[in-house]
């Protein structure tokens, strides 16, 4: 992996823990040779992630719309700043760019983004590993519904093995450097259930 892109909240979040590891991400990050893609923001977790692996002398491309630029969001110290006209440009061009993706906590956006990609790993458009770094526990009720949507005949359990899930950085890069994409389609069908 050269390079993974990171989802993660515009705001810091109630959880100290959450921006202690965002800058710890980035810092791993940069200390792998692993370039950093997330959203170009320079707020909240993002501002911190970006940073981090920046202080480190990492790799850091931001993908930005030019609407999120004008409202004076955009990190200006980054190796790269990528604007894009609409949020939809904002994920295809950071999925082009990226080998892996991880989720720090966030709000709708990362989970939007997070979605995206693991639907279109779904149906077979990546075969990138989809990593959630899961800080103090913020992504259990997620990880639980993922567990539901298996025993509830709507996700292949083949598909939910998609997500690797940790709450130790190494131990997630660990999971994602050897990750196998699954070659099943998504569909279940009624005589399967």
């Amino acid at each position: 992996m050269n390079k993974i892109a990171v989802f993660c909240g515009s705001s810091f979040g109630t959880d100290a823990m959450f921006e202690v590891m965002a800058k710890q991400l980035g810092q791993a990050l940069a200390k792998e040779n692993i370039a950093l893609v997330y959203g170009g923001a320079n707020v909240g977790l993002m501002r911190t992630l970006a940073d981090a692996a920046l202080e480190e002398k990492g790799i850091v491309i931001g993908v930005l719309p030019h609407f999120l630029k004008s409202k004076e969001v955009a990190h200006e110290g980054l190796t790269e700043l990528i604007l894009v006209d609409t949020m939809h440009e904002r994920k295809t061009k950071m999925n082009d760019l990226c080998d892996g993706v991880i989720a720090l906590p966030g709000g709708f956006g990362t989970l939007d983004e997070l979605f995206e990609m693991l639907t279109w790993g779904q149906l077979g458009l990546h075969n990138k590993p989809i990593g959630i770094l899961n800080v103090n526990g913020f992504y259990d009720e997620l990880i639980h519904l993922f567990n539901t949507m298996v025993s509830k005949g709507l996700l292949k359990e083949t598909n939910r093995q998609m997500v690797m899930v940790s709450d130790n950085i190494d131990d997630l890069l660990h999971k994602m450097k050897h990750y196998k994409a699954p070659t099943v389609g998504k569909w279940i069908k009624k005589e399967q259930l």
